[in-house]
């Protein structure tokens, strides 16, 4: 046998070693970077929390109406450029312009761009706008006991701006907010809320389906009557009884946190039904018997020893649960149950896409729809292939 065979050899044995050795994680880690749509998505989906974790570094201004220009009212988007007819620059620039309303155009805003070189704005990089703070907390719940603040890390650098005047890469909105801006800010919103509510669903699901699968019996019987009536309460007049519920004058804090907690009350009973289906079969288990028999009780039998032998799977039924969490909040801010301004949500954005009058005159309001399809997308393609990848027998049904 030649050297080199012998070296192939000695590489397919630590192959297989590898792998035999390896523990759970590490084979979900490998399958799932074989799977190329859920690798692409998973890059995705970590640009766009990341864009909404650091919006409002990389935005220009104040997604609220502090930072609005009352002087480009539903303008078109300013996209940046290195040339034009009067030649090219290593900068990019925008032009300046001018906005007249006429008969002629029903009294509609027309721009007229200046192309000479004078009116060139040119874009600048770490510059200085409107403060920002991160880890501030400014709860204001209703009732002062709940109430609660942290002033945060306050900053004023903003990755980019222009030399004069403002710049609008996705346009501006009817009372002059940059699009961008909120779009980030959105997506960093509705990341939130799907958070706090997949928290508490996880909470409960672990509780609930964790005693019922354990105990089984009549114990499993009564948390079962309770989930399927959790399950069967329609999600649309739920929704519109909390609205007509929710006082106007509660604050957005008070409104985020209420529909979160919402989203999440009503969105554990399908993994709580997997972990009991999951502990109901792992409960006669030798090892469950040998902790038993050494004393632990019921709930360090559940926490220690039948959780984590399935918490990968409890992952991916995690990820999954996102998608379905911001599609709701969407939905219901959609529909003028959820959120609403001055807070900035996808689904408060997606409001602003109703009329027929956008739809002919204002085609960028939808750059944010484009952005809501993507993130969903990202955690369908993700969620499919950590699906696919704790499962141990996806190999062999290929």
């Amino acid at each position: 046998m030649t050297d080199t065979a012998q070296t192939e050899v000695r590489v397919d044995q630590k192959r297989k070693e590898a792998y035999f050795t390896a523990s759970q994680n590490q084979l979900i880690w490998q399958r799932f970077k074989k799977n190329k749509s859920a690798l692409i998505g998973a890059w995705v989906l970590v640009f766009l929390i990341m864009s909404g974790i650091f919006a409002p570094f990389l935005t220009p201004y104040d997604a609220t109406i502090a930072g609005r220009d009352k002087d480009y009212l539903n303008g078109a988007p300013q996209i940046p450029q290195f040339c034009d007819d009067n030649g090219c620059s290593l900068r990019p620039f925008i032009y300046s312009y001018e906005r007249t309303r006429s008969m002629k155009t029903n009294f509609r805003w027309v721009t007229e761009v200046k192309t000479d070189l004078e009116s060139r704005r040119y874009l600048q990089y770490f510059t200085k706008g409107a403060q920002y703070t991160y880890l501030a907390f400014d709860i204001n719940l209703p009732g002062r006991a709940l109430d609660f603040r942290i002033p945060g890390f306050t900053f004023e650098t903003r990755l980019f701006g222009v030399d004069s005047g403002m710049i609008h890469i996705f346009g501006t909105d009817s009372t002059g907010k940059d699009i961008y801006s909120r779009t980030l800010t959105a997506i960093n919103t509705s990341l939130a809320v799907g958070t706090i509510g997949v928290f508490i669903a996880f909470v409960m699901a672990l509780a609930i389906g964790g005693v019922a699968g354990y105990y089984g019996g009549w114990v499993d019987s009564a948390l079962q009557m309770v989930t399927d009536t959790v399950r069967t309460i329609p999600s649309i007049p739920l929704f519109m009884a909390l609205a007509a519920f929710i006082p106007d004058v509660w604050s957005a804090e008070a409104r985020f946190f209420f529909i979160s907690m919402v989203l999440g009350l009503i969105g554990w009973p399908t993994l709580a039904r997997r972990i009991r289906t999951h502990l109901l079969t792992e409960r006669n288990q030798e090892y469950v018997l040998a902790a038993q028999l050494c004393g632990a009780s019921p709930g360090h039998v559940i926490r220690r020893h039948l959780l984590p032998s399935f918490t990968s799977y409890i992952i991916v039924d995690l990820v999954i649960s996102f998608p379905y969490m911001v599609l709701s909040e969407t939905a219901l801010s959609f529909i003028g149950l959820g959120l609403k301004d001055p807070v900035n949500s996808l689904g408060v954005m997606l409001q602003n896409v109703t009329s027929v009058d956008v739809l002919l005159n204002y085609q960028w309001y939808f750059i944010p729809v484009i952005f809501f399809i993507t993130l969903v997308l990202a955690f369908v393609f993700v969620g499919d292939g950590l699906r696919d990848a704790a499962d141990p027998y996806s190999d062999a049904k290929k």
